[in-house]
């Protein structure tokens, strides 16, 4: 059993990687695909919403199947469509070509999103400890495989169907070796306890007619987490480069400073959870994520504004992938369906967060439009107690390690 989880857990990762990576190898051609379809930024920027429209629909159809099919039939399926459909754009030829190929895209990235995720919710499932946060740290390594990678292919000439083309063979081979080692149902051999109000076990294949209102909350809280990191990914260098003043290679750095400071928290959030819990990660995560990026609002320093980026990357580090979390321990009978509702809304608030800064901009300085996402930190912070199921007793994966699993004794020993 233990080689059986270690194999899904390396699986997980490659899956994520992956995902990680195919995305990053389109963002890495977009000039060159813009430029083979001859489209403007403003037309680019339209069709973007395709893409984002495809992985939401794609978010809540996958997730039923996952529950209905098990993730191990699902998630090799979902990759091997985000993978063909990585090539499509390169042969976009004009905007209603690339508006389609963008869709089919969106839609196979949504439909692994959730898949892996709920498959990542089997396996810490079996592990009975925090795993989510470092799967999440290695799609963050997929998308620095594609920088690198992609600056490389391109150097050589390659037109984007050549190598995109070559990235999707790799992402179907990919599909297809990790696929036997995923967990099937009943994978591990901890028993399935669902939440319910009276803390109580759920009878076995007792079905949801409506999604719990602590999902929706869930889901809330993750618009409103994702959407700072919208925020950060297209607003942080134009922050220093127009604010402060900063050289265009300096202002570069802000962006640089919050991802790896998101990725090295992603791949030490575990432990943390493990250690302290989950609500306590969101918590002061968050707070420490305001702290951040009210720091960096207020100086006029920008060694201070990037230490201010780097400590809001790493107080949100944690946050998502423990409402991920959250979401799937609610009902293993549904958690493909839970987790597709507040991947869904939080990939929103991802999309949104450009969005509603730009107009802010118009009534007031770019700097003093973050405290809207401040607000948001303040608010996740505030409300991190929705991790704790309610009258259930914690666990392993709410109260950190040392705690039983539903205590009646100690957790089984798991792999590391």
């Amino acid at each position: 059993m233990e080689r059986t989880l270690r194999l899904g857990r390396l699986a997980t990762f490659a899956y994520f990687v992956l995902n990680g990576f195919l995305m990053g190898m389109w963002i890495v051609h977009i000039p060159d695909i813009e430029h083979r379809a001859g489209i403007s930024h403003a037309v680019l920027g339209w069709l973007l919403l395709l893409l984002g429209a495809g992985a939401f629909a794609g978010m809540q159809l996958v997730g039923p199947l996952a529950d209905r099919f098990g993730a191990r039939t699902v998630v090799p399926l979902s990759a091997a469509l985000c993978s063909a459909g990585v090539v499509l754009p390169g042969w976009a030829a004009n905007a209603w070509t690339l508006g389609a190929a963008l869709l089919v895209l969106g839609l196979g990235n949504g439909c692994l999103d959730v898949s892996m995720n709920a498959h990542a919710i089997q396996v810490e499932r079996g592990y009975q400890r925090p795993v989510m946060s470092a799967f999440h740290a290695a799609f963050s390594i997929g998308g620095v495989l594609a920088a690198l990678a992609g600056a490389r292919m391109l150097s050589w000439g390659w037109s984007p169907v050549a190598n995109l083309g070559t990235v999707a063979l790799l992402g179907l081979a990919i599909a297809v070796v990790a696929a036997p080692a995923l967990l099937g149902p009943g994978g591990t051999d901890v028993p399935e306890t669902p939440e319910t109000p009276d803390g109580t076990a759920a009878a076995k294949g007792r079905r949801r007619t409506r999604t719990p209102r602590r999902i929706w909350g869930l889901a809330t809280l993750a618009l409103m987490v994702m959407l700072c990191e919208g925020v950060a990914n297209d607003w942080s260098t134009l922050h220093l480069r127009n604010v402060l003043g900063a050289p265009a290679a300096t202002a570069a750095l802000a962006y640089g400073a919050f991802s790896t400071a998101m990725t090295i928290g992603r791949l030490l959030a575990d432990r943390v959870a493990a250690r302290f819990g989950s609500v306590a990660v969101l918590r002061y995560g968050a707070s420490a994520a305001a702290l951040g990026l009210t720091a960096a609002s207020l100086s006029s320093s920008i060694p201070l504004a990037l230490l201010g980026w780097t400590l809001f990357g790493a107080g949100l580090s944690g946050c998502v992938p423990q409402l991920f979390s959250a979401a799937g321990h609610a009902d293993p009978d549904a958690a493909g369906a839970n987790v597709s509702r507040v991947a869904g809304l939080g990939y929103v608030g991802m999309l949104a967060g450009p969005a509603i800064i730009g107009p802010l901009t118009q009534v007031m300085p770019l700097h003093l439009t973050f405290f809207l996402p401040v607000a948001f930190c303040a608010v996740a912070a505030a409300t991190a107690g929705i991790l704790r199921p309610r009258n259930a007793a914690p666990t392993r994966l709410e109260a950190g390690g040392g705690a039983t699993d539903s205590g009646k004794g100690p957790a089984r020993a798991a792999p590391r």
